[in-house]
Order: C-alpha cells, then structure tokens, then sequence
C-alpha cells in the first residue's frame, strides 16, 4: 500500500466508524510511519497498528478490505507483542478516529529489535539513524535499552547494528 492508498483506507474507516456511532484510536507501527511521515520509502506490504476499540474496528477493516479487493489484514495488530509505552503524537484527528504515530527513536528502538534483514528493516533502521543524527551503534543500543531490557535484545541485532555503521 502507498501512502495515497493507505490514507484513503484510514478515511474510509473514519467514516466506517462514524457510520456505526463509534470513536476509535489507532497507533501506526512499522512501513506505514515510514511511507506517512518520513517518505522513507514509496509503499508498505501491511499497516501494522494498535487499535481501539478492537472489535469494531476490526469490522470495518474487513468491510473495508471487501469493498476494495485488499487483503482482510491490510490493517493489523501483529505488532502489539512489542509495543511497550512510549510516546505517542497525532497524525490525523479525523472525525470519529484519531491517528497516532510513535516518536522516531522509538520506531527505531522496533525495527532494531525485529531486525530483519530480509525485510525493508535495514532500510529504514539507515534511515532513521540518519534522521535522529546517530553517528554510533552504542548510541543506537542506548535508544534501544530505554524502551526494551538486555534480555529481549538477540545477540543478531548487535551484528546487525555494527553492520550497518560499517556499511
């Protein structure tokens, strides 16, 4: 999806849940905050979201995904396994759905931690060290450790760090 795309399904269920009396709160994770805020990148596969309240907005995004021949998990919660607090700004403050995104280090902090090099994560984690003016990989764990324990950080995730400052 991009960005277009993934704005009008974000209109669409604002006016989904305004149709159904509901108010709703979305956070956006992952390749949606990179296409929306940063022009990181031009699209991403899936919206990968925190959302409340959960039931009717899963409705919606079905209703949604019917009406435009999308993928029943174009929006998504697979995210919410980790997510930890942080902070959060507005986006959009659309009639009946706020949209919130995370601040950069935190985003950050997540795909350094999923670390998947297959994926689009090494683009965006080179990205954002550039956008927060990182210049170390000892600054890079520090955002890291503010929001994850030494525990959930795989020992792959430091190669993959030193990796990208050698590159």
């Amino acid at each position: 999806m991009d960005k277009a795309q993934i704005k009008r399904c974000l209109d669409e269920l604002n006016e989904a849940l305004g149709s159904s009396g509901v108010k709703g709160e979305i956070c956006l994770y992952g390749g949606a905050v990179m296409c929306l805020v940063y022009d990181a990148r031009p699209a991403t596969r899936g919206v990968d979201a925190i959302f409340k309240p959960t039931r009717e907005i899963r409705d919606a995004i079905k209703r949604i995904a019917k009406a435009k021949g999308l993928r029943e998990d174009w929006l998504n919660d697979a995210v919410k396994g980790y997510v930890v607090p942080h902070a959060q700004r507005i986006l959009f403050n659309l009639s009946n759905l706020k949209v919130y995104v995370p601040e950069a280090d935190y985003l950050l902090a997540m795909k350094v931690l999923a670390a998947r090099v297959e994926a689009t994560d090494k683009a965006d984690v080179q990205f954002l060290i550039k956008f927060l003016g990182i210049n170390t990989p000892d600054e890079v764990f520090s955002i890291l450790e503010k929001y994850y324990s030494r525990g959930q950080i795989r020992p792959a995730t430091q190669f993959f760090v030193e990796e990208i400052f050698e590159s």
